[in-house]
């Protein structure tokens, strides 16, 4: 079950609070690489600068998408998350090629480490606070089903699994002397990076090019209509797409041939009203047809269209 969103714009101070995590992870991990000089530690707090500048993305994207539908966009603004989503894929896309650039360079030449201990002990707190925010922002961002926030939990969670691998991989070069650690752990930093950066611009298209609704939406929306069609025949040509935070849905409803219109509408609205009251905020359009337009390949069967009483709307 997924409930509606309580505010349109709620999502945006949820981004605003990823921004102030952001500049806060940032610091403690520039700060950890001034301290010891680490190039693995450098490409931790790289990521964390693209955090920061697609938390800002994502803030100007929702507010974007919070705005009401007007006469350019009658449909709304739903779709600027996934601008967002895009542009943040190519940011950690363009990060991971830099921290590259940089192991490959303290491999050819490695640094001298120093103050490994304070470093990696500021980094281990900057990858707490990562880890917090990024479950506390997972669930408020799929409980507002918003793409926006649940690609930046994501790749805050994705932060986090590098942030302890290099802690991990650096300690393990402070404690044998082999510091060559150091860049090839950056390099498997970069590597993992690129392929975050990747699924999300990825599924971000995918959001942009139309998807249907995830299969167990889908589902939902099939046993509403059943469950609130009483009085129709059957429902086909069910077609669905998701826009950030809304779904549209559009399908043919079969009413028999004797069947009032103020009937029909009838029915249409308990559908309507159904399917918001589980799936909350929705554009649906349905298409009312006669007895004689039923598929057998109907996606949902209401009642027997051979019946000569069906039954009545409620």
């Amino acid at each position: 079950m997924s409930p509606a969103p309580p505010s349109a714009a709620a999502p945006a101070a949820f981004a605003l609070g990823s921004i102030a995590v952001a500049i806060g992870v940032m610091a403690l991990k520039l700060t950890a690489w001034w301290l010891t000089g680490s190039v693995a530690l450098f490409s931790d707090a790289l990521e964390s600068l693209v955090n920061l500048a697609a938390a800002g993305g994502a803030y100007v994207a929702l507010r974007q998408a919070a705005r009401p539908a007007d006469a350019s966009h009658p449909f709304g603004h739903h779709k600027a998350e996934y601008f967002s989503a895009v542009a943040e894929g190519v940011l950690i896309i363009i990060a991971a090629l830099l921290i590259l650039r940089e192991a490959w360079a303290a491999f050819l030449a490695p640094p001298p480490l120093h103050d490994l201990g304070i470093g990696l002990l500021i980094n281990g707190l900057a990858a707490g606070l990562n880890g917090a925010w990024a479950a506390y922002l997972i669930r408020r961002g799929r409980a507002f089903r918003s793409p926006a926030l649940v690609a930046d939990a994501k790749h805050l969670f994705a932060d986090v699994a590098t942030s302890v691998g290099v802690i991990a991989g650096v300690a393990a070069a402070w404690l044998t002397g082999w510091y060559l650690l150091d860049p090839l752990l950056a390099a498997a930093v970069a590597i993992n990076v690129l392929w975050s950066g990747w699924h999300l611009v990825r599924d971000s298209v995918g959001g942009l090019m139309d998807e249907a609704a995830p299969a167990e939406i889908r589902e939902d929306i099939h046993d509403l209509i059943q469950k609130h069609g009483a009085g129709s025949i059957q429902a086909h040509d069910i077609r669905t797409r998701v826009a950030g935070q809304r779904t549209f849905l559009e399908f043919h409803l079969v009413v028999p041939p004797e069947m009032s219109v103020a009937d029909a509408h009838r029915i249409c609205d308990d559908i309507e009203e159904g399917l918001r009251g589980r799936l909350g905020d929705m554009h649906i359009a349905i298409h009312v047809e006669p007895a004689e337009k039923a598929k057998p390949e109907a996606e949902v069967i209401i009642s027997d269209p051979s019946s000569s009483h069906p039954a009545s709307p409620s």
